[in-house]
């Protein structure tokens, strides 16, 4: 009594309110005394039945049973084993514990019993145990109640009874035991092992090891196939939960048993074009575990890579292609849902294995002698179904197609050949003998006539993947040039303008009303994006784009026009970016700096900008992710996904979206998007902050030239100076304008522009932005200075051919004298040869002897001072006693030495 009390204790603290001693707790109560202390057996066996019954109809015996009956029926299992009734009664009692009654349902926050009876009872492992030792007890009933109690606890506490099954020894192995058994209690066994697969790696090992995959086919097989009931739904779902998130598992699977075996539930049996809803949900099952081989495993297993592309490899040689495409294309009466899954399949398939691609390129279907190339069978249900889910699988195929397959795109675009022009008009059943390219032309212009546009943006997909990445193609579609429908309307027109007047047309039909909005939302998106991968890195076709002027005014309009959708006003502003970064033209009016203009002019550098925010901040480009499985087929959604008929089965976030959108902004298309807006900014900025090359600054040209006069180099320099003016306010204007859309940006605080500058990134374009006007205005301040600097020379210039021509003026004058001079010397010349030259003569001769004898005067002067000097000396020499007479004969003799020495 001792684990009755300290059940009681537990559960009593949960379930004990003002009604605890109601009527069902003590019926109960005294049902349970009667099985634990009743004498006779019937009576204990009649109590059990009834307890069975009151728990099974009342919430509050539920409630009544989990506060005080576990101890009771535990210890009937685990003492009385033999009396086989009685465990049959303790088993179906649990069972109907653990299992919710529908119509007593109470309020939300109200505990579950049924919740609390599954958790008191897995707490012990002891009790999960006790029951999977109950599996091997020969009774069946006692083994079918088992698994339905294994079953309600595992869907009740699913963590703790599969850690309960992993401790216990041989757990896993009886639970498999049971596949072999009958088959009321196979299916049962089945099932519980389905719930137990779902997430537990460690249990999916075992029960691998433990056989699964033999004994999984040889049920399906046992069953039909197929065409079997909902036990095939269950082998596959088990086997689906063993592949999803296991490379090993796969690598066994395919190294064991191969492939055979599961390609053979694929094939039709019986009448093909009776499907019914088992048998649509038994082929969406093993397409699943077609698509689950294609993954390789989870993207975390290293192994993943090459084990997905050996699985290919077999599966393709395993010849699945053929069944795939019965699925899918040939067997047209199949549900939407398979045939979609069965073509996006094949696009799993074929993405990045050449080998694959080839085989894809000649496959071949129908009969002999009316065989077509699988690829036009293919187009044809793009361009023809009803379904914008099968199109959208289509198309996911002809995009794995082409991605990375420059051989097979050029293949699809040589056939792009226009038909006859009473072909153009026939209808389109009448495209059995076309080639893929006429039947692709075909349908972009079939719609045309009768005003829908849907056919035509359908192959304007198609086209963008054939062309994408090639320049080669791209170069081919540009020079198809298709004829007016009408004479009257002109010439032939390039493919590219046709395409454009879709756009506008479409356009016009949902503004004028005469189509359903809602169904042609994607038409204009569709046309653009083929635009945009047609421009890209093409300058050939920018030029051609441009060459129709209406083009480039439509396009600003439709960028500025707020009544379009967000992704149509962001994708038309990508395409004018690159008409812009793509642009090799020199022509006026067509080169990228005249488009920059006309956006500046039209719709704003800061509004134009806005655009592509707006864009990347909406749904579709928020959500754009790379393609994810759908949600694993089970009991509770099988139904649901087979009676898909269109695009029922999008993401929630993605409800108010049109699915074809979806298929639009792929994330290769998103991510390609990111990285082209990033050079359109970086381009568009630096066009915009460096001026048209009007003027080229060079040196020289303030040089005098040789052989240049004056007058004609201060016109020279002042010409430079005005073309020079003439640039600067140019660019001033330029600049005030961008200086202005950015003072607007960063002064309104509600604009979104303000908000986008939060994010790194486009904080770093502001400040590119910003640095790229500070640049562009010490630009102006260069141009400033050399402008003064021109001015200051030439006024210099000016002041020095004002002086020369004064100097040349006194130069003149001087000469003048000089003239008048020479003429004075050349007279007074005259007059002295016309004298008398004798007369001259005498006057000098006299003039010459005055002279003479004024300097013998004054000899004689100083020849007097001098004796009188040498008479006073020798008068002092005779008085000092000297003998002056022999002092002259010495010094005479010396003065005669002298002269000898100097001869």
């Amino acid at each position: 009594m001792d684990l009755v009390a300290k059940y009681q204790g537990v559960v009593g603290r949960v379930f004990r309110n003002e009604n605890s001693g109601s009527t069902e707790d003590s019926y109960v109560e005294r049902l349970l005394d009667r099985i634990s202390n009743g004498v006779l057996a019937e009576d204990r066996r009649a109590a059990m039945l009834e307890l069975q019954s009151v728990v099974s109809e009342s919430r509050a015996g539920q409630m009544a049973f989990g506060a005080m009956g576990f101890p009771v029926i535990l210890s009937v299992l685990k003492e009385e084993r033999d009396d086989f009734e009685m465990v049959r009664g303790a088993l179906e009692t649990l069972v109907s514990a653990l299992s919710p009654i529908d119509h007593a349902k109470g309020p939300a926050n109200e505990v579950q019993p049924t919740l609390m009876n599954s958790d008191l009872l897995s707490r012990e492992v002891d009790n999960i145990s006790l029951l999977l030792n109950l599996l091997s007890e020969e009774d069946f009933y006692v083994r079918y109640y088992t698994l339905q109690l294994l079953t309600a606890l595992l869907t009740n506490s699913p963590q703790r009874l599969q850690e309960a099954i992993l401790s216990i020894p041989r757990g896993i192995t009886r639970l498999m035991d049971m596949l072999m058994d009958r088959e009321v209690i196979r299916n049962e066994a089945l099932l519980l092992l389905t719930y137990l697969t779902r997430e537990a790696e460690e249990i999916q090992k075992i029960v691998v090891f433990e056989g699964a995959f033999e004994k999984i086919f040889s049920i399906i097989k046992e069953e039909g196939g197929s065409e079997g009931g909902v036990v095939v739904q269950d082998c596959l779902e088990l086997l689906n939960n063993l592949l999803r998130n296991s490379a090993s598992n796969q690598v066994l699977l395919r190294e064991t048993m191969g492939f055979d075996q599961l390609l053979s539930v694929l094939k039709l049996r019986g009448t093909t074009y009776k499907f019914t809803q088992q048998k649509t949900i038994n082929l969406l099952s093993v397409l699943e575990t077609i698509n689950l081989l294609i993954m390789g495993g989870p993207e975390t297993d290293p192994g993943r890579d090459s084990n997905k592309l050996t699985n290919k490899t077999v599966l393709v040689q395993k010849k699945v292609l053929d069944h795939l495409f019965m699925l899918g294309v040939e067997s047209q009466w199949a549900p939407v849902p398979v045939r979609c899954t069965a073509l996006h399949c094949i696009g799993d398939l074929i993405a990045n294995h050449p080998k694959n691609l080839e085989e894809i390129a000649s496959k071949r279907l129908g009969e002999e002698p009316d065989l077509e190339p699988a690829l036009n069978s293919v187009l044809r249900i793009l361009l023809r179904t009803s379904s914008k889910q099968e199109f959208m699988a289509a198309d996911h195929l002809f995009k794995n197609f082409c991605q990375q397959n420059p051989d097979g795109q050029t293949m699809l675009a040589s056939t792009l050949i226009l038909q006859p022009q009473s072909m153009i008009h026939a209808p389109v059943e009448e495209d059995i003998n076309m080639s893929f390219g006429s039947m692709l032309l075909h349908g972009l212009t079939t719609g045309e006539n009768e005003g829908d546009l849907e056919t035509c943006s359908r192959a304007a997909s198609v086209l963008s993947h054939v062309i994408k990445g090639n320049n080669q193609c791209k170069e081919k579609v540009l020079q198809i040039e298709l004829e007016a429908p009408t004479p009257t309307l002109g010439g032939p027109e390039p493919l590219l303008h046709r395409m454009v007047k879709y756009l506008a047309l479409a356009s016009s039909m949902t503004k004028d009303g005469k189509s359903n909005a809602s169904e042609n939302v994607f038409v204009q998106p569709i046309i653009l994006k083929l635009l945009i991968i047609w421009l890209s890195d093409c300058p050939n076709a920018v030029q051609c784009f441009l060459d129709s002027r209406p083009h480039l005014t439509y396009l600003l309009e439709l960028v500025s026009n707020p009544t379009t959708t967000v992704s149509v006003r962001g994708l038309a502003a990508v395409l004018l970016g690159e008409c812009v970064i793509y642009n090799k033209s020199n022509a006026s009016g067509k080169d990228a700096y005249s488009i920059v203009d006309a956006i500046s002019q039209k719709v704003g550098l800061t509004s134009y900008f806005l655009k592509f925010d707006e864009m990347q901040k909406s749904d579709l480009f928020t959500s754009a992710k790379p393609f994810l499985p759908h949600k694993p087929l089970t009991r509770s959604n099988a139904a649901s996904m087979a009676e898909i008929e269109d695009g029922g089965n999008e993401s929630s976030d993605q409800k108010n979206e049109h699915p074809m959108l979806t298929s639009v902004f792929d994330s290769q298309f998103v991510y390609f998007l990111k990285r082209l807006e990033a050079d359109i900014r970086e381009k568009m900025v630096e066009a915009y902050s460096s001026p048209k090359s009007q003027v080229t600054v060079v040196p020289a040209e303030l040089e005098k030239r040789s052989g240049e006069n004056d007058v004609d180099y201060i016109m020279r320099l002042k010409t430079f100076v005005e073309k020079q003016c003439h640039e600067i306010q140019d660019l001033l204007s330029r600049n005030a304008t961008l200086a202005e859309d950015l003072a607007k940006t960063g002064g309104n605080n509600s604009s979104p522009l303000e908000r986008k500058v939060s994010g790194g990134s486009d904080r770093v374009q502001m400040e590119t932005l910003r640095r790229d006007l500070q640049e562009a205005s010490q630009r102006i301040e260069t141009l400033k200075a050399d402008k003064a600097k021109a001015e200051s020379e030439a006024s210099t210039y000016k002041n020095l051919a004002g002086k020369t021509e004064s100097d040349l003026k006194s130069l003149s004058d001087a000469y003048n004298s000089l003239e008048q001079a020479n003429f004075q010397l050349e007279k007074e010349v005259k007059a002295l040869k016309s004298g008398d030259i004798e007369a001259l003569k005498e006057e000098a001769r006299e003039e010459a002897l005055k002279e003479s004898e004024a300097e013998l005067n004054d000899l004689l002067v100083c020849l007097g001072q001098e004796q009188s000097k040498v008479e006073k000396l020798s008068n002092r020499l005779r008085e000092l006693g000297e003998d002056v007479d022999k002092l002259l004969e010495d010094i005479g003799d010396d003065v005669g030495a002298d002269e000898d020495e100097d001869d």
